[in-house]
C-alpha cells in the first residue's frame, strides 16, 4: 500500500531511498484508490523518535496494497524533550487537536520510556488516557505496543501490569492460538517476535476481561489479543516493528549505562538474538572494556559494524502480514460505512462475526 509524503517529514527521503514506494499528493490525486488515514501517536525518547517512526511507515507501506496511506505522527506535549527534538516536532509532527478535527481511520501508539513502574505516576499518563479515549469512541481500531497496551489493560481494563525478576528482552518464538481470526490470516502458525521489557500482563489477565489471545510465545506470555469485540483495540507486547539492529542497539545503550557507572552488572545478551560470532566480539569488548575500566584507559569502540551483517531477522515478515491485515480490515470497514461499533447492524461484540 502506497504511503503518501504529505508533508517533508524525513523518514519519507529515508524509505524511499530503501526502495518503499511513496507517492507525493500530487501524484496520489491521479490514482483511483481510497486514501486511509493513521495516526501515530509516537511517545518514544529522543534517540528513539525517528527510528521508531520509520519503523511503523515501513511496516504500513510494505503491506496490503489496497488504499492510499497517509500517515500523521504527533506526540505528547508532557513527554521531555531536548531542544533539537522539539524543533524536529515542530516542524514535521501535528498537533492532536488538529487530529481530532481532521479525523482519522486508525490509530497506532507506540511505547515509551518511564520512570518507575507505576503507569498513572508518568507525566504523560493523564494526556495519553484522553487520546484512548477519544480514540474509542471515534477510531475504527487503536493498536498498542508494548507500553501502550499495559497503558491499556490498565486504563481501560483494569488489569495492571506487573514487575518481572528478570527483563523479558530477545527473540522469542511465538504460535497462533486463534486460527480463524482476520487479523493473522494466512500468517505462519509459528513465528519468532522481538521482547524488550521489565513487566508483562499475563494470559488469565486477559482472559479475566474477556480480550481474544491470538499469539503467545512459547512460554507463554502474550503477544498479539484484541478487545472482546475483536478490532477496537489490537495489543501487542512485543516488538514486531523493530528493524534487524533495534535489540542491538539497546544492549548497546545498556552496555554504555554500565560504562557510566549507572548499572552495576555488565547487561547480558538478548536472548536468541545474536550468533557465536557476535558474542565472540562482544565478550572480547567486554574483556577489553573492564580491562581499560580498571586502568581508567579510554574505553573501546562498541562494535556494531562488525556485529550489523551477522544478525538475521526472523520476524518481519510476519509483521508486514499482520498489519496488511489490520490495515485490510479497517478498509473494509470504513469503505462500506461500517464503522465499528457505531453501526445498529453490527453487534459490538462480536463485529467480526468471530
Amino acid at each position: 500500500m502506497p504511503l503518501v509524503a504529505h508533508n517533508q517529514l524525513p523518514s519519507f527521503d529515508r524509505l524511499r531511498d530503501e526502495g518503499i514506494k511513496i507517492l507525493t499528493p500530487t501524484t496520489a490525486q491521479h490514482q483511483d484508490i481510497r486514501e486511509l488515514h493513521i495516526g501515530l501517536l509516537n511517545m518514544m525518547p529522543d534517540a528513539a523518535l525517528s527510528a521508531t517512526e520509520r519503523q511503523f511507515f515501513r511496516l504500513i507501506g510494505e503491506s496490503n496494497p489496497i488504499a492510499q496511506f497517509y500517515v500523521h505522527p504527533f506526540t505528547l506535549d508532557e513527554i521531555p524533550r531536548s531542544e533539537k527534538a522539539s524543533d524536529y516536532i515542530g516542524q514535521y509532527y501535528e498537533s492532536f487537536d488538529n487530529i481530532k478535527k481532521m479525523g482519522l481511520d486508525a490509530l497506532i501508539i507506540t511505547g515509551a520510556n518511564v520512570n518507575g513502574p507505576d503507569l498513572a505516576n508518568q507525566s504523560f499518563w493523564e494526556p495519553l488516557i484522553k487520546v484512548i479515549d477519544w480514540a474509542w469512541d471515534n477510531v475504527t481500531s487503536t493498536l498498542c505496543s508494548c507500553l501502550a497496551t499495559h497503558a491499556v489493560m490498565e486504563f481501560h481494563y483494569g488489569q495492571k501490569r506487573k514487575p518481572q525478576a528478570e527483563k523479558i528482552w530477545g527473540v522469542f518464538p511465538h504460535h497462533i492460538t486463534q486460527t480463524k481470526h482476520p487479523l493473522i490470516s494466512d500468517i505462519n502458525t509459528r513465528f519468532d517476535v522481538p521482547h524488550s521489557r521489565w513487566n508483562a500482563v499475563f494470559p488469565e489477565q486477559f482472559n479475566k476481561q474477556k480480550l481474544k489471545i491470538l499469539v503467545e510465545s512459547d512460554a507463554g506470555f502474550v503477544h498479539l489479543a484484541t478487545s472482546p469485540d475483536g478490532f477496537r483495540h489490537v495489543l501487542f507486547q512485543g516488538h514486531p516493528e523493530y528493524d534487524t539492529i533495534s535489540l542491538l542497539k539497546e544492549y548497546k545503550r545498556e552496555v554504555s549505562q554500565f560504562e557510566l557507572d549507572k548499572l552495576t552488572e555488565y547487561p547480558p545478551f538478548p536472548k536468541n538474538y545474536l550468533g557465536i560470532f557476535a558474542k565472540a566480539i562482544l565478550n572480547e569488548y567486554r574483556y577489553r572494556c573492564m580491562l581499560a575500566k580498571q586502568q581508567d584507559l579510554p574505553l573501546p569502540e562498541f562494535p556494531e559494524k562488525l556485529i550489523s551483517a551477522d544478525i538475521d531477522i526472523t520476524w518481519h515478515d510476519t509483521a508486514v502480514e499482520v498489519i496488511g491485515n489490520w490495515m485490510g480490515l479497517i478498509y473494509q470497514i470504513t469503505h462500506n460505512d461500517r464503522h465499528i461499533p457505531f453501526m445498529d447492524d453490527i453487534d459490538p461484540d462480536n463485529p467480526l462475526n468471530l
